[in-house]
């Protein structure tokens, strides 16, 4: 597959004031696991002749009695097991949708798990299936700003009542099954059968499914989805799914259930004959990227890329997407091959999707975090980017969608992932680095991560600031420097929590 060179560089969006009560919205909104997939901020909205699409977030509700309510919900749910604990088992949360009468079933899904990508790409999905007039639901994990923008109808994350009511919904069922059960549900296994029973109360014609780690014993794993996504797989997470690339693909395989279609992103050899012996055990169809379908061609353009997919069911041409790097058109190719895939292309259809509906979709696909641009003068640029691989695509994309004559970068990075490896990916494109760290408990501390930095970058091109406010301010200095430095940005990156909290800082959500 070819790949035009880069034209330009593009950075639209609104500078934003700092949320005033930034410490309790961190305090109250970091009780989730930020490494399980790439940041969740909301749903997709048109593009527009101003600039890219931008996606909402829901805020605190207005209404005292329902921001009540739903702290009350937030209140219960966070006396579960986070999702850094787990028992490696789908028993528990197969038992509650039996007794929920099992509503994963009424409706078809696809199902996506991989590495990195994961989210963006169910966000694709969830554009292109509901620019064909299917009504859509989508899971994802983590959220920023809202817990109600894990379960999404129709591109939007259900109000903060409906989350409420589908919680006390389910609640009794919930601890009828915690008393049956050696362990209670975890916080997560609750919000999938409440995503699950949602769908089916909507109802939709189709569940975007992303799981929360691995595939096999994850707990979106009581579905049957005739379409199975496996996007690129790399070492993360390595205590709990593998040490080797296909060792973590052995677990990820497990979402692909008897007679599926396997859509393949390119994966490492030893990971992709992994996924092809479990295809062939469960008689699945597979269509591999690079082979089936592809990306044909790209450029950079006004706020994103221009493209060619080679689809299942031929090319489509004069693609845009409002999102930068290479990695988000491949991520675009697999969507577009699943969404193929599900509509019996290549299969029991010979003709391709139309054309314009799919040009259609894919300008309006919104991935906050995955390169955002969120403030001007100078340029500050979001990137959840938490392990060597997503770091290694961000720094590639960064380099060709923008023409920065230096780069600032602000690291807070989890202590339990390859630091070193994400700060080696980033090492050639950062003229300094401001190392700090996030309000989570796993933060890695900022001058743990500094030793390591100066290790990486020599002491010259390193500085400490613990307080995320502080490293925005002084990389933003550094950004701002006159004479040849002029042109400066500056790259968040290193956690999905840290890029969240900067996010609230800079003024988006």
């Amino acid at each position: 597959m070819s790949e035009l060179p880069p034209n330009g560089n593009h950075d639209q969006s609104d500078p934003g004031d700092p949320v005033d009560s930034f410490e309790e919205i961190i305090a109250a909104e970091t009780d989730r696991d930020p490494d399980l997939a790439v940041i969740e901020a909301g749903s997709r909205t048109l593009r527009t002749q101003g600039g890219p699409p931008q996606a909402e977030v829901p805020a605190r509700p207005e209404d005292p009695e329902v921001d009540k309510a739903l702290r009350e919900v937030e209140g219960e749910l966070a006396t579960r097991w986070g999702e850094t604990k787990l028992e490696p088992s789908v028993d528990r949360i197969s038992a509650l949708m039996d007794v929920l009468g099992e509503p994963q079933r009424s409706y078809p899904s696809i199902h996506i798990t991989g590495t990195n990508g994961k989210t963006s790409t169910a966000r694709m999905i969830e554009a292109l299936l509901g620019a064909f007039e299917l009504r859509t639901g989508r899971y994802t994990s983590p959220h920023v700003q809202s817990i109600t923008e894990r379960i999404s109808l129709d591109g939007a994350p259900i109000s903060a009542e409906r989350f409420v009511e589908t919680y006390r919904d389910v609640q009794p069922y919930v601890e009828m099954v915690d008393a049956r059960q050696e362990y209670r549900l975890s916080f997560f296994e609750v919000l999938t059968g409440m995503a699950y029973a949602a769908f089916a109360d909507a109802p939709v014609d189709v569940a975007v499914v992303e799981v929360g780690m691995g595939g096999s014993w994850d707990a979106t794993n009581v579905i049957d989805a005739s379409v199975a996504v496996v996007t690129p797989i790399a070492l993360d997470h390595t205590d709990r799914l593998g040490t080797t690339p296909a060792e973590i693909a052995g677990e990820k395989a497990g979402v692909i259930k008897r007679n599926a279609t396997v859509i393949m992103a390119q994966q490492p050899v030893d990971a992709a004959q992994v996924l092809l012996k479990k295809a062939v055990e469960a008689d699945a169809t597979v269509a591999r990227e690079g082979l089936e379908f592809g990306v044909v061609a790209r450029q950079v353009a006004v706020g994103g890329q221009l493209f060619t997919l080679r689809g299942l069911g031929g090319e489509y041409t004069e693609v845009y997407l409002p999102l930068h790097g290479a990695h988000q058109a491949h991520n675009a190719a697999v969507a577009l091959a699943a969404v193929e895939a599900f509509f019996g292309v290549g299969a029991q259809r010979a003709e391709p999707l139309d054309h314009d509906t799919v040009r259609r979709a894919f300008a309006a696909v919104a991935s906050p975090g995955r390169l955002e641009v969120v403030r001007r003068s100078p340029t500050v640029v979001l990137d959840a980017a938490h392990n060597p691989a997503g770091a290694r695509a961000a720094a590639e994309a960064i380099g060709e969608a923008f023409q920065f004559s230096r780069l600032v970068g602000v690291v807070g990075a989890s202590g339990d992932k390859n630091v070193r490896g994400l700060l080696e990916a980033f090492e050639p494109v950062f003229a300094e680095v401001v190392v700090t760290q996030n309000s989570s408990h796993r933060a890695m501390d900022a001058d743990e991560l500094a030793g390591i930095a100066v290790e990486v970058f020599g002491e010259d091109r390193v500085q400490v600031e613990p307080r995320l406010p502080d490293a925005l301010e002084a990389a933003i200095t550094l950004a701002e420097e006159e004479g040849e430095f002029a042109g400066g940005g500056v790259l968040v990156t290193g956690s999905v929590i840290t890029v969240g909290e900067a996010r609230l800082l800079l003024g988006r959500g």
